[in-house]
């Protein structure tokens, strides 16, 4: 697992724009994290980093937000008010999973089993001591793929000093 820190909003969003850098059609994000860790705000990283022009916000109310205007479509996922996997169902949650775009899942453990087999799973946590830490666990789930995108994110922090404002 890799353990990154960032000491600033910014700094989440910049690993998000390095994290897009690596994303190709078909990838799944799977998010976690406590309400107010940065989810959404790695997100609009992620975003910018697929050079999608429109404004991302959070999907909580109405669980998915498509954005089609960058190199690659995004299609983004906040489960945190849905209950059953009858819901995810209702909403086509699987056909999105095999689109020609990015999925990203925001609270992706409440249905780990409606998950698909394959994944990049991030987990953010408020610092302990900074309100703006966030420590961000990243680990591949199944697969080559996942893999390589995740010695890719190794080897670009091993070649970084530190993880502050400039991000990974």
């Amino acid at each position: 697992m890799l353990v990154l820190t960032t000491d600033s909003p910014a700094a989440t969003h910049s690993l998000g724009r390095k994290l897009a850098a690596g994303l190709v059609a078909g990838d799944v994000i799977c998010l976690n994290g406590d309400l107010g860790a940065g989810k959404t705000l790695l997100v609009k990283g992620l975003a910018a980093g697929l050079d999608i022009t429109e404004g991302v916000s959070s999907p909580t109310f109405t669980i998915l937000q498509i954005y089609e205007t960058g190199r690659l479509p995004l299609n983004h996922f906040d489960l945190y008010r849905l209950e059953t996997p009858e819901e995810l169902f209702d909403i086509g949650f699987e056909e999105y999973l095999r689109t020609d775009g990015v999925t990203v899942i925001e609270w992706a453990d409440k249905f780990l089993p409606e998950l698909p087999e394959e994944y990049l799973r991030i987990e953010l946590q408020m610092g302990k001591t900074d309100a703006a830490e966030r420590v961000i666990s990243i680990e591949p789930f199944g697969g080559k793929r996942y893999n390589k995108l995740y010695e890719e994110l190794k080897n670009l922090a091993d070649t970084c000093s530190g993880y502050g404002d400039a991000g990974i």
